[in-house]
């Protein structure tokens, strides 16, 4: 679900999950999230959730009812040991920032209660969204408390883009426009502090994603019966070679192309992965 066109460069998508009813094999109430840029907002409304990789690491973490996730460098992870219904809010972080003032870059890589990073109104208005009667519901409340507290603030931010390299691209003009300070540490300082990752980071999961919109489109279009072609897409995404693609893409999915293009085509735990591409 998209936002309200006011909120558009402050709230990224509303996504909803549900397994409630669903007949599923174990390995399929895992759920896959690659590397992102962005930070949210999940709420765990019906069974639980545990987080258990992240990156190359085996980990075995409760996800809170209500929880907050940084920006994160590394895929992760999660299952769910029974039924689950899940409702969650993705933010760009330096709009989260901007309304929260906390530090972004804090929160890489974790997930966290709410109540870590969030005053009393937001307390407040993330309670509401639990007890709300229906996602329309949840929408409603989460943009009617952030639509007073966005408008004197959204000059701050970025346009809505529609992929994340050109919003980090236009992240980067910014920081070089502002501020007192117009060196290169300067302007990486405020990057960082507005999304609290630096822009290489964030450039390389802007190629990322490209090279997944071009597998897609090349996967829709049945160009080649043989698969996409990667060295074609690398090129097409900014990297220099497949081989630079095939290192970043595996950073980002933790795994190669061939093999992230065929689990988000037959894996059901890889459903994140297709609202993505």
């Amino acid at each position: 679900m998209a936002p309200r066109l006011s909120l558009s460069s402050c709230v990224r998508s509303y996504i909803t999950r549900s397994t409630v009813g669903a007949s599923l094999r174990p390995d399929q109430r895992h759920n896959h999230f690659p590397a992102s840029p962005l930070c949210g907002i999940c709420w765990i409304l019906q069974g639980e959730s545990r987080l258990v990789r992240r990156g190359d690491d085996v980990v075995d973490e409760p996800v809170p009812a209500i929880s907050f996730s940084g920006p994160h460098t590394v895929p992760c992870v999660s299952v769910n040991p029974g039924p689950v219904r899940a409702f969650m809010l993705g933010l760009l972080p330096q709009a989260f920032q901007a309304l929260t003032d906390i530090d972004i870059a804090a929160y890489v890589n974790r997930v966290v209660p709410i109540e870590a990073v969030c005053d009393v109104s937001w307390r407040a208005m993330v309670r509401a969204v639990q007890d709300a009667a229906d996602d329309g519901a949840r929408v409603q409340v989460i943009e009617e408390f952030l639509e007073p507290r966005w408008s004197v603030l959204r000059h701050l931010a970025m346009p809505r883009t529609q992929r994340y390299r050109h919003w980090a691209e236009g992240l980067a003009l910014k920081a070089g426009a502002s501020g007192a300070g117009k060196s290169l540490r300067q302007v990486e300082r405020r990057i960082k502090q507005w999304a609290g990752l630096p822009l290489r980071e964030l450039r390389r999961m802007g190629r990322a994603e490209e090279s997944f919109f071009l597998a897609r489109d090349a996967h829709l279009s049945g160009s080649s019966g043989r698969g996409p072609d990667w060295a074609a897409i690398a090129v097409g995404s900014g990297y220099s070679d497949q081989a630079h693609l095939c290192r970043e893409v595996r950073r980002i999915a933790g795994m190669s192309p061939g093999e992230l293009n065929r689990a988000i085509d037959e894996d059901e735990s890889f459903w994140a992965y297709r609202i993505w591409s």
